[in-house]
């Protein structure tokens, strides 16, 4: 801290210089200041200490003025003194050595800790005061000391929680508009060094550069007012310009008007904008693009959020009919189809391959093995949903079967070998599907069952308590013998051949 720095702190007042600077006998002198607050410290010319009143003694943790020493000499030998910024004071800086000279100086701020324990200290507020003569000659000089321990600790703890502060802040003086204080938050936030940003203008480091309402914060800077938060630029070494949050609070410092700005770094949050932006616009482009029927519907509620070119073009509806209604309302599916799907997304629950009808406008229900999942999005929970229409495929088997009945009705057009040919096509899918099931050995089919219904390989190892290793295992040989490659098709191997999981 600079030595002439002022201190902000409650003091009686002081001695009067016009009774001190009288011919007023000694005695009567030391009656006079003996009850003072202050601390009074009378040297003679012939740099002899010749008293001290009790509050001085008890600034230096002394009890009589013979361990203050008998002289300036022996008062340096036994006190240290320091500056604020721990810089010790030279030979001839010291106030007890600078009154002798006859200099005459007010508010320097010391600290003074015995030469044997520099781990004591006062904080002492000095000012010097030359008694003279009836001719003008120095009779007596005097040092005057305020304690400012207390105002020291504040101002400590001030100063650590400022530097402490992960936010960055900096602190501007108002009779100059010079930067006095910043904290290692706005270094980092910044790029700049100590000593870029202490000593500069306001105006060379501007921290409101672009701001919206500019003018109003630089008047109510010059008036010392309180600065609301506003958006706002600041450059950075190299000339780059960061976006900001700043706010300006008034504050005393030293018993000097300061303004204590705070700052919010905009450009993560920026950038995780733009991130999520770009995410969105992603999502959006694939989602259209998708060739099968997707949708975004509301949780619990089904209410469609968005749908896809594909989902429109499969239900028949436009964006506008359907977007903001409830499935219901718009027969996407029936309240059974309804009731399955939301007990099996109940609890962070999926939808894997479910069999369902879906509605479409003025138009027949399809077939379709649906999928869903619960999602986040904008921070709210919703289900995406797709389906694979299987309707051409169910109405083939069913017309093929259908032909092959219908042909056997009547059959004295039919040799006997054709009639067998017949029979044996009407059941050798039944019978294929019979062989290559019961190829599968008894843990396969429990971890057939599970597949079925939609489970994971740590969801099938939990529940059958087995390994891991052992389900993926078992999985593998089940894709060997159905000749398959995934659970989807496994899937779809029980749909089309008449197996369905068993319930658990």
């Amino acid at each position: 801290m600079n030595t002439t720095s002022r201190v902000r702190a409650a003091s009686p007042a002081p001695v009067d210089d016009r009774i001190l600077q009288t011919e007023t006998d000694r005695s009567q002198l030391q009656q006079i200041i003996r009850g003072l607050t202050e601390g009074v410290i009378l040297i003679e010319p012939d740099h002899r200490i010749v008293w001290a009143n009790d509050c001085a003694l008890q600034m230096h943790g002394v009890k009589t003025v013979a361990e203050l020493g008998d002289n300036v000499t022996e008062y340096r030998e036994r006190f240290r003194l320091r500056y604020r910024n721990n810089h010790l004071l030279e030979d001839g800086e010291s106030p007890i050595e600078r009154v002798l000279t006859g200099e005459q100086f007010a508010d320097v701020v010391v600290e003074v800790f015995p030469a044997h324990d520099a781990s004591v200290n006062w904080v002492h507020r000095v000012r010097s005061l030359i008694l003279t003569d009836s001719n003008g000659h120095p009779d007596c000089l005097a040092l005057i000391l305020h304690d400012a321990s207390d105002w020291a600790d504040a101002e400590e703890r001030f100063e650590r929680t400022f530097n402490a502060n992960p936010a960055p802040a900096l602190i501007c003086r108002l009779s100059d508009h010079r930067y006095i204080k910043v904290n290692r938050g706005f270094l980092d936030m910044t790029g700049y060094a100590h000593d870029d940003v202490i000593g500069k203008l306001i105006y060379q480091l501007d921290v409101f550069e672009g701001a919206e309402h500019r003018e109003s914060a630089v008047r109510k800077l010059a008036d010392g007012a309180t600065i609301p938060q506003m958006e706002s630029h600041i450059r950075v070494p190299g000339g780059a310009s960061k976006p900001i949050i700043v706010a300006g609070q008034p504050i005393e410092i030293a018993e000097e008007k300061c303004m204590l700005f705070t700052f919010v770094d905009l450009e993560p949050r920026r950038r995780a904008e733009l991130t999520s932006q770009q995410s969105d616009e992603r999502f959006r482009k694939a989602f259209d693009m998708l060739p099968v029927p997707v949708a975004v519907l509301a949780a619990g509620t089904f209410v469609l959020l968005e749908a896809n070119q594909a989902f429109m073009a499969a239900t028949g509806h436009a964006a506008t009919e359907v977007v903001g209604l409830a499935a219901a309302d718009f027969a996407l599916w029936d309240d059974k189809d309804c009731a399955a799907m939301t007990a099996r997304l109940k609890d962070g629950g999926r939808v894997r391959a479910m069999e369902c009808r879906i509605g479409r406008k003025d138009a027949e229900p399809i077939d379709a093995l649906v999928s869903a999942e619960n999602v986040s999005m904008n921070g709210e929970l919703c289900v995406l949903l797709a389906w694979l229409d299987i309707t051409t495929r169910k109405r083939s088997e069913t017309e093929f079967v259908s032909a092959i009945e219908e042909a056997m009705k009547d059959t004295t057009w039919f040799s006997r070998s054709l009639l067998e040919k017949l029979a044996n096509a009407k059941s050798a899918g039944k019978q294929r599907r019979v062989a290559v099931f019961n190829d599968l050995t008894r843990r396969e089919r429990d971890v057939f069952d599970r597949l079925c219904q939609g489970r994971s390989d740590k969801e099938i190892a939990k529940d059958l308590q087995v390994a891991l290793g052992t389900v993926r295992n078992h999985v593998a040989s089940i894709y060997g013998k159905l000749d398959v490659h995934s659970r989807g098709a496994v899937i779809l191997w029980a749909r089309q051949h008449g197996y369905f999981a068993t319930t658990s």
